[in-house]
């Protein structure tokens, strides 16, 4: 699948003339890093009857990653999602999620994304490949990540943000339920945006 930029992503959201300018205390990114999972963010969009768009997020997930600025092919990452914390802001909606018509989250208790190919785009852009595995399938596809800054927080952590993001469609991963509309169309789109803010803590 191609890769996604938000940089080039022209529907998205403005975030560099909403919020204070970022910080960058790392010269150099190498490093073994954990998520902070308090301090980022999983989300996902859907089209919903043709007319409005629904947005949700996972709310439990754990991810590791090692990078290496000097040799982006040495890096990598690994991402675990459990699959039942889905959260849209409906309980019966997320119920419907979790059940045998979408994810079956019973059966298929965790999502998760294993890196394969690490590359470095320019000065602040990786692109990651990876095997993202849902309800079993398994399909290989490439996030673009933009870094949005370093910090030392109060608490002595050295932090790396990023943000990507990439559209998939539902349906390669046996993602399959839908329903017609009078008016036509279906009541679920097939393409998935998927959006990743990240906070990661260097580890020491």
């Amino acid at each position: 699948m191609s890769i996604f930029s938000r940089k080039a992503d022209q529907a998205a959201p403005a975030t560099a003339d909403t919020f204070d300018a970022p910080t960058s205390v790392l010269t150099d990114v190498t490093g073994d890093y954990t998520l902070d999972a308090s301090h980022s963010r999983i989300g996902f969009s859907a089209r919903h009857a043709m007319v409005t768009t629904v947005r949700g997020a996972f709310k439990e997930f754990e991810g590791t990653a090692h990078i290496d600025a000097a040799d982006p092919s040495k890096s990598w990452a690994k991402v675990t999602i459990k699959t039942a914390s889905i959260d849209t802001g409906s309980a019966d909606r997320d119920g419907h999620l979790v059940s045998g018509d979408f994810f079956d989250a019973e059966a298929n208790p965790e999502i998760t994304f294993v890196s394969t190919k690490v590359e470095k785009v320019d000065d602040d852009t990786w692109a990651i490949t990876g095997d993202l595995t849902i309800k079993g399938v398994t399909q290989s596809l490439t996030i673009a990540f933009d870094e949005t800054g370093s910090a030392q927080d109060p608490f002595g952590n050295t932090r790396l943000g990023f943000e990507g993001g990439t559209a998939i469609n539902r349906k390669d991963w046996g993602l399959t339920w839908n329903a017609a509309l009078e008016t036509g169309g279906v009541l679920v789109s097939e393409k998935i945006r998927l959006d990743f803010d990240v906070s990661a803590i260097r580890n020491a």
